[in-house]
């Protein structure tokens, strides 16, 4: 009798432990990839989430909006997150596989041209900064500074950012093969910081005082100028889900475009998508 009793105690304590590693292995989860611009909005988003809902986890990482997308088509992420608009042949891959990509609006953001600290530059038209990008500029001199070869800074092309600069500055031209690459907004501040002659382009959450900011056609790049559409280079914030979202994925979307989610877009130096209180 006490040799069953003590198989039953062990086949109980053995399925007790087995629930308990299923349970670790079904917890929650949302995976979010894509945008570096978006990034800070993501990471801080999820941070405060998860102590609101200490049962979802959230894995958080860039890469750029090109991949936060593919991620997205190829079921690799439950949000992709982008500084750009979905593209058609990427629409037509991603229903190719039967996925239906939906855009949520979770923030406003100015593209700002960035210079060294000690750049006398204040400020740049959009007719000298596709000059400089384009590689028909070369010198600043040509711009009111010194007599020295520009360093020209871009995203590569798997950034949104790169894709909205192309769009509104370039006007669909090709960059110079001259321009120095990087794969995210940060290392464009870096970038920046080391090259006195270098400029760039950056979301306005990644400004710092390592850079000088740019105004461009006179309008310096503010949650205002971003609002009212007067400065030349702004843009909407996306995530994006295969979808309408539900469950935990629509949980943590509204909370990004609540009062609370829009704080941490202010917070993070991005515009929220409304007047806060």
């Amino acid at each position: 009798m006490n040799k069953m009793r003590s198989k039953v105690l062990v086949l109980c304590l053995a399925l007790t432990f087995a629930l308990s590693i299923g349970g670790v292995a079904l917890a929650k989860g949302l995976v979010i990839k894509g945008s570096t611009t978006v990034l800070p909005i993501a990471q801080k988003a999820a941070e405060e989430f998860m102590k609101l809902q200490p049962d979802v986890n959230i894995s958080v990482s860039g890469g750029g909006s090109g991949n936060g997308i593919k991620a997205l088509i190829d079921g690799n992420t439950d949000i992709a997150s982008s500084s750009r608009f979905i593209k058609d042949k990427e629409i037509s891959m991603a229903m190719e596989k039967g996925v239906f990509p939906v855009p949520h609006r979770v923030a406003l953001d100015c593209v700002v041209p960035v210079v060294h600290p000690t750049n006398p530059l204040s400020n740049v038209t959009l007719d000298q900064l596709k000059g400089v990008y384009t590689g028909a500029i070369t010198n600043w001199k040509d711009l009111g500074g010194d007599d020295k070869q520009i360093v020209v800074i871009s995203r590569d092309t798997s950034s949104g950012t790169y894709e909205v600069w192309g769009k509104i500055v370039l006007e669909k031209e090709k960059v110079t093969p001259r321009a120095l690459l990087q794969a995210s907004n940060g290392a464009v501040v870096q970038a920046v910081a080391k090259n006195k002659y270098a400029i760039g382009y950056i979301g306005i959450g990644y400004l710092n005082k390592d850079v000088k900011a740019l105004t461009v056609n006179n309008v310096k790049a503010s949650p205002a100028t971003a609002l009212n559409g007067a400065y030349p280079v702004s843009r909407p914030l996306f995530m994006f889900t295969n979808g309408w979202p539900k469950g935990d994925t629509m949980t943590f979307l509204n909370f990004v475009i609540s009062p609370a989610g829009q704080k941490i877009v202010e917070q993070e130096g991005y515009v929220p998508l409304y007047q806060l209180k």
